[in-house]
């Protein structure tokens, strides 16, 4: 009996543990507000009247990303705010286009993990483990047909290193996974981040800080 009542014990522990945790966020923050008159309470996007739904709701058309710029690449978003329908589903795509050298520079997506298609071309992937991890790198060349993982929140990265165009496919499980560009983040962040404080974080000198504050850090998430 006294076995009974252990595991009774237990269950309930668990299913209070289990039901007392936050929704992962769909947005970058959500300031407390107690006036309720001005708030909304959602996590992510207020539902359109389902009376009102059509199937438009559900559909976009992505073209080919325009890869002429710096990096040589474009991230076309297929997220919640280019598809109304993905609110509430926990997912989203985007197709990501490779001139050749072509860069998806190194970023992270807060929300979500990421899991690539290769439909075209070779690519050289990569993700950086967390810091208890040791920072290890795990990298791999992809070809058509091959599919490559890169964890949540972690930094990663595509390059293509084949002799023509590459194109790539990503799903990400979250419908606003967020995306942060290292470069842009650490380089181009407004206000700028004290070039005292990247100095001494980098060991390096102040003018090699100013000389990357001052180049124009390419957005190629669309």
């Amino acid at each position: 009996m006294k076995g009974v009542y252990f595991l009774v014990t237990i269950l309930a522990l668990t299913s209070s543990i289990v039901s007392a945790y936050d929704p992962s966020p769909l947005q970058d923050f959500c300031v407390a507000l107690n006036d309720t008159k001005n708030a909304v309470f959602v996590n992510g996007k207020v539902c359109k009247d389902p009376k009102a739904v059509k199937a438009e709701d559900f559909f976009r058309h992505v073209e080919a990303g325009n890869t002429s710029n710096p990096v040589g690449a474009q991230v076309s978003q297929v997220f919640v705010d280019q598809l109304a329908g993905l609110n509430t589903l926990g997912i989203s795509m985007a197709r990501i286009d490779f001139a050749p050298k072509g860069l998806n520079a190194p970023h992270t997506h807060p929300r979500a993990t990421e899991i690539l298609f290769v439909v075209e071309g070779s690519l050289y992937v990569g993700f950086v483990s967390s810091n208890q991890d040791g920072n290890r790198l795990f990298t791999k060349v992809l070809n058509k047909g091959d599919v490559f993982v890169f964890p949540i929140g972690l930094i990663h990265f595509q390059l293509n290193v084949g002799y023509g165009n590459a194109v790539a496919i990503a799903a990400l499980s979250s419908q606003n996974p967020g995306t942060i560009t290292i470069s842009n983040a650490l380089f181009k962040s407004n206000p700028s981040i004290s070039s005292q404080l990247l100095t001494k974080a980098f060991q390096v000198d102040k003018s090699i800080i100013d000389y990357l504050q001052k180049q124009f850090w390419t957005d190629n998430n669309h």
